[in-house]
């Protein structure tokens, strides 16, 4: 849900070449490798099985990227360069593949040119089958998803750092169908595993992970089939691992999603965490009024909703001291200013976290039809430019918080 403009794809000069060697070798981040980290659970055994992980390049390990979503083609470097992100994820819906040559699309040149200039990259694959039976393997079906990772996959493998076999599985499947979604996933991930044995054996540098469970800290989301799940993670060797979006009701919740995943992996795997916010937990403060302070400051009629506030910096954009002062002025975004920062160090400090992944930009969906029942992602983003004027010099306005905080999380 993130819109960006098109990247270039030739060589200027102002987009810096990133050593990928510095940027895969990321272990040095605070807390990786403190004293007392443990190593989560070798419960739930079972016999790994398939050609182990790649020894083509290091495991990235404690990594805090830059999230996009679905807007890969609309990708910004300068961006990208203006937080110091030095890695890049986004989502490919597979059904496009069936529109022309997957390399050959802005989404996956845009990538691909990311890590040409020394970015490291991790891609979702995106099986969208909300609305439609979901394919059962063995049927026509599913050689169609088949043959469009076929189409897929000769662009990417080998040249994306992370691969992850889904993008919200659960999500993304009809609730009829969970009970033959571990299937259909399994045989995908068996697909993409046999193609770079084939291409690429143990010389390949990208690693595969399945993404990624949603809502762990919810007791009906934690099932039979999300165990099955994570027994396929546990016992495949060439999976690195699994993926998690932690969108969470309240801080610290995301304990319940590590509790989880980890015990369920071997030792020698990590997690991903390519989404995460405190989303739900806003979304809880939309009708609040907003603080006496602030409307008396900017002249805004006193119990004015925290709603109406966004409303309005959607419709006229608020100068970038404006935006600061209403998120720092509301009392459940102040006490938790330090939310991506605080986040960031539990995922290292299990010593497990290889990428996460926060929200680069604003993007024209989230501001649609913007009311008190919205979801609010619009304030999780780095960048706003759909509720923040421009500076002076042109740059986007920001998310001041959560910027500098990115900023500072990057590790060199």
């Amino acid at each position: 849900m993130t819109e960006n403009s098109a990247v270039p794809t030739d060589g200027h000069d102002r987009f810096q070449r990133l050593s990928r060697r510095r940027l895969l070798s990321l272990a040095g981040a605070a807390g990786l490798a403190a004293a007392g980290c443990t190593s989560q659970g070798d419960g739930h055994a079972s016999a790994p099985s398939s050609s182990g992980p790649p020894s083509g390049a290091p495991s990235p390990r404690g990594v805090l990227a830059g999230n996009v979503n679905g807007a890969l083609d609309r990708v910004n470097l300068a961006e990208l360069q203006d937080v110091s992100a030095k890695w890049l994820r986004g989502f490919f819906p597979m059904p496009r593949a069936d529109r022309s040559d997957p390399a050959s699309q802005p989404s996956i040149r845009n990538l691909l040119t990311a890590g040409e200039h020394g970015y490291g990259t991790v891609l979702s694959l995106k099986f969208p089958y909300n609305h439609r039976p979901l394919p059962s393997p063995g049927g026509s079906a599913m050689d169609v998803e088949f043959q469009r990772l076929d189409k897929l996959l000769p662009a990417v493998m080998n040249k994306v750092d992370i691969l992850a076999v889904g993008n919200e599985p659960f999500i993304e499947t009809r609730a009829e169908d969970h009970g033959r979604l571990n299937a259909f996933y399994e045989a995908l991930a068996r697909h993409v595993i046999d193609y770079r044995n084939k291409h690429y054996g143990a010389k390949s540098r990208t690693r595969i992970y399945m993404g990624a469970l949603n809502h762990l800290d919810l007791p009906a989301w934690r099932t039979p089939a999300t165990e099955r799940w994570m027994r396929f993670v546990r016992s495949t060797a060439a999976i690195d691992g699994v993926d998690i979006h932690p969108h969470l009701p309240a801080p610290h919740a995301d304990r319940a999603y590590l509790d989880y995943i980890l015990p369920r992996m071997r030792s020698d795997q990590r997690f991903l965490a390519t989404e995460f916010s405190l989303v739900l937990f806003w979304k809880k403060h939309l009708s609040d009024a907003v603080p006496a302070g602030f409307a008396q400051r900017y002249s805004m009629r006193p119990g004015t909703p925290v709603w109406q506030v966004i409303r309005q910096s959607i419709d006229s954009p608020f100068p970038q001291q404006k935006w600061d002062d209403f998120l720092l002025a509301c009392p459940w975004f102040a006490a938790n200013k330090n939310f991506l920062r605080d986040q960031v160090k539990r995922f290292r400090a299990t010593g497990r976290l290889a990428v996460a992944a926060y929200g680069m930009t604003q993007g024209s969906a989230m501001v649609q039809n913007f009311g008190p029942k919205s979801t609010p992602w619009l304030l999780n983003s780095l960048l706003c430019p759909y509720t923040v004027q421009k500076g002076q010099n042109g740059r986007v306005g920001e998310n001041r918080t959560w910027a500098d905080e990115f900023r500072a999380l990057q590790v060199s």
